[in-house]
């Protein structure tokens, strides 16, 4: 399925190419940054590019089409994740993305981890999708037990530039530690799930929506805990930082690995500030059709959890003139 969404733009693209000239002008291309393709976001891109899309040609709405934009072919574009999305979308390089509301707020205004950089004041957001969790993983025999026990371990961070670096860093701190106390690895997706399953590291830092692929096929293969962020460091995380929650990874999540006590964060959908008002309320309408839902509840677990009623939750950036126009039209925002 994945694959047919990744190359969904590409075909429809040449699809609109050969019926003409006049077809090919009426196309809008718009990009989705993602994150790695073995965690949640990039999949999740491509169910929501499929919904909002609808290439010249496509059959009506109503007659079991498309419900997307009318000449839209959005695509998922794979990334290294929040911050980096944040700064494509500032640079022009895509038109939106996803990121964490942790990092989307940092930087829009300049502080937290972002402090001393120039704020990201053009940042605007279409929708609130679905909430992330922090996965520390290790294998089951590993002794790690807690955040504390990693002190003079191999931990895979994720790579810069990703909202679960900031994470990690900011995880490690609240619990007495830092980079130093630890060998760190700047590792990603199936890279750092191979690290871990080959011995290369102790323990990776994931942040995604349960079920996330990656640790799906690693905890298939070799067993695997996941140990709980919690405790006074969990605490003073929660208390200084508004977007995070304490919540739990439930049992049933990976097969045969028992559930923790974690930190979440939202995983939000943004785009800039001058894109065109008229087309984000069209995409914002057509990814809350009623029609979009289906494409949602079957098109990857954390689909079912992306509703219109949990859209505004923990938005801590401004809305994008046409969402915000759509939301109040529909009910959503006074």
């Amino acid at each position: 399925m994945l694959r047919s969404l990744k190359s969904m733009a590409a075909a429809v693209a040449l699809a609109a190419l050969s019926c003409g000239p006049s077809m090919a002008q009426d196309l809008t291309f718009f990009t989705i940054g993602t994150g790695g393709t073995s965690f949640t976001y990039y999949p999740v891109g491509g169910v929501i590019a499929n919904a909002i899309s609808k290439p010249p040609g496509s059959r009506p709405c109503d007659d079991g089409g498309s419900c997307g934009v009318d000449g839209l072919i959005a695509s998922a574009v794979s990334s290294r994740g929040s911050v980096d999305n944040v700064n494509a979308i500032m640079s022009g390089l895509r038109d939106s993305g996803f990121a964490q509301s942790d990092v989307a707020y940092w930087a829009f205004t300049g502080t937290g981890t972002m402090e001393g950089e120039e704020p990201a004041e053009g940042l605007r957001t279409i929708a609130a999708l679905f909430e992330e969790h922090i996965h520390l993983v290790t294998l089951a025999d590993s002794g790690i037990g807690s955040v504390a026990d990693l002190k003079g371990k191999r931990v895979s961070l994720d790579e810069p530039g990703s909202g679960t670096y900031v994470d990690a860093n900011l995880i490690l701190e609240a619990n007495g530690l830092s980079q130093d106390d630890i060998t760190p690895e700047q590792l990603k997706g199936a890279a750092a799930t191979e690290a871990l399953r080959n011995g290369k590291v102790d323990a990776i830092f994931v942040v995604a929506g349960y079920p996330t692929g990656a640790i799906v096929e690693l905890a298939s293969a070799v067993d695997i805990k996941l140990v709980p962020i919690d405790g006074a460091g969990a605490e003073a995380l929660t208390s200084e930082y508004g977007f995070f929650s304490a919540s739990e990874i439930p049992g049933d999540a990976y097969e045969g690995v028992d559930g923790a006590t974690t930190i979440a964060v939202g995983a939000q959908w943004f785009t800039h500030a001058d894109k065109d008002e008229e087309l984000i309320y069209q995409i914002t309408e057509a990814l809350w059709n009623d029609k979009s839902r289906k494409l949602l509840d079957v098109g990857h677990a954390k689909g079912a959890s992306i509703t219109a009623e949990t859209a505004l939750n923990g938005v801590g950036v401004p809305l994008h003139p046409g969402a915000e126009r759509f939301y109040k039209e529909a009910g959503l925002l006074k």
